[in-house]
């Protein structure tokens, strides 16, 4: 696949694994930002170049199609994680044909999953800007630096090009299920919220919350849990937030995410979190809680779907009450069983995540392609499993699984939920790690793929259209 302007011809070569950009034009002009091997081939020239960073920054600079785009808070998005940079032309293929009018975000990875894989966040954003090269697409893109947690993630990503930051306060949500008094509430950093307990519980207490299908009438304790719990949340949240717009170069938007922490967030605590975020000057497009039970890593939703519906529902009509800003479902991945009701019950102002899931199908290329690097990749993740789920909500028992491959079909097992939520939980240290002859499996991992791009691609792209189609089910919004 290729992009063109009137002036240059730009694709992706392989010679087996190895990639290379390729420039054609038909003089030497439009070559000079770039770097690499240029020479005169028939009435033109070929320039032949690394996929580095100065070249990616070179194309963006020609095709506004690979410059990130910002999201906006009506249009129905979703976004797809590539941990190794070679899933995007896939993802994209998916987007082309079954992604609708859906708003692709397609460089998406966290601080946490960058610095478990040594990566940039400018590497994230060359890798996608050579992938949606190499599918030839032309429609735009979204790029989100994802669970943030520090000034200096933020100023990566930043420098990196990324317009969507999802800021995560999650670390300073307190554990309220001992219960919580007046005292407890007392202690909070009032300065820093620019409040007064007083003036907090006559701002709330006796408010009657519209929940879409229900009314909550709001007391004085579920305003002093509601406080304690999040209070040192919001302020976290607003430091990083003042922090993304005091420095952007760029129009940016935000997300607000606290839904890696073990507690639910009512339907009160998430209208007490808009609000106050509002109150102190914060503007976001999307916002995740922690949502009903059931949402694990690579798995289809384990909860009562019903209940989820009724959740939903209620957090969109609180998101409507503060100008309709989209929910956000992360840990999104393989949830086909729920996607037509989330939508719904979002009426579509709804945005997705998925990320270890496209990694599962280069898993599957090496399973099928190296048998031997599969086993590698198994053994370490299993062994590391322990470990790694602290990370995460997972259910995945290792003493489920083999501790042998032998006559074991690796597909089905790569498929099957205890070993899916292994593998997908132990990229980290799989990936770092190294086989019995000492040699980096990333590396290997890397070469596998590339020499199999074809039909890597094909496998992401028919199971992220999986993803994609109850969504471009969607009306449209813009």
């Amino acid at each position: 696949m290729t992009l063109r302007t009137d002036a240059l011809t730009a694709s992706i070569s392989y010679d087996g694994s190895a990639r290379s950009l390729r420039l054609e034009a038909a003089t030497a002009a439009p070559l000079a930002p770039f770097e690499g091997s240029a020479s005169a081939a028939g009435d033109g020239h070929v320039l032949t170049g690394p996929l580095s960073t100065a070249n990616a920054k070179a194309l963006q600079s020609v095709f506004p199609a690979l410059r990130p785009q910002l999201i906006g808070g009506h249009r129905t998005s979703v976004g797809t994680g590539d941990r190794t940079g070679l899933a995007t032309p896939g993802q994209a293929r998916a987007f082309a044909a079954d992604g609708g009018d859906v708003m692709p975000v397609l460089a998406q990875q966290s601080i946490r999953e960058m610095d478990r894989l040594g990566r940039s966040a400018r590497a994230v954003m060359d890798d996608a800007v050579f992938g949606l090269l190499e599918a030839g697409w032309d429609r735009g893109f979204g790029a989100d630096c994802d669970h943030i947690k520090t000034t200096e993630g933020i100023d990566r990503g930043l420098e990196a090009g990324f317009v969507m930051f999802t800021l995560d306060p999650g670390d300073l949500v307190a554990d309220v299920t001992g219960g919580v008094s007046a005292a407890d509430a007392e202690a909070l950093p009032w300065d820093a919220l620019e409040d007064t307990l007083a003036d907090l519980t006559a701002r709330y207490v006796g408010m009657t919350l519209d929940i879409g299908h229900s009314q909550i009438e709001v007391t004085e304790q579920d305003v002093l849990t509601a406080a304690v719990k999040y209070g040192p949340a919001v302020v976290e949240a607003m430091r990083l937030y003042r922090h993304v717009v005091d420095n952007a170069p760029h129009e940016v938007e935000i997300e607000f995410a606290v839904d890696e922490t073990a507690w639910l967030t009512t339907f009160f605590e998430h209208y007490y979190l808009a609000s106050e975020l509002s109150r102190l000057g914060a503007s976001w497009f999307s916002f995740a809680p922690r949502y009903v039970d059931g949402f694990e890593k690579g798995l289809d939703f384990l909860g009562d779907a019903e209940e989820l519906r009724r959740n939903l529902e209620a957090h969109h009509a609180i998101s409507q009450q503060f100008g309709g800003y989209k929910i956000s479902l992360h840990s999104g991945s393989d949830k086909f069983s729920i996607y037509p009701l989330c939508v719904e019950a979002t009426q579509g102002l709804v945005h997705l995540k998925t990320s270890g899931t496209s990694y599962l199908c280069g898993v599957e290329i090496v399973a099928e392609q190296d048998p031997e690097l599969f086993a590698a990749i198994w053994d370490i993740s299993r062994a590391s499993y322990v470990k790694a789920r602290a990370s995460y909500q997972v259910s995945a028992h290792e003493d489920r699984t083999p501790t042998s491959l032998a006559g074991v079909d690796l597909v089905d097992l790569i498929r099957s939920s205890d070993a899916r939520q292994i593998l997908h939980v132990g990229y980290g240290d799989s990936l770092n790690g190294t086989d019995a002859a000492g040699a980096s499996i990333h590396d290997r991992f890397l070469a596998v793929v590339a020499a199999n791009q074809a039909a890597h691609t094909d496998v992401v792209a028919a199971h992220i259209g999986k993803h994609l189609a109850p969504f471009a089910a969607a009306p449209a919004r813009r």
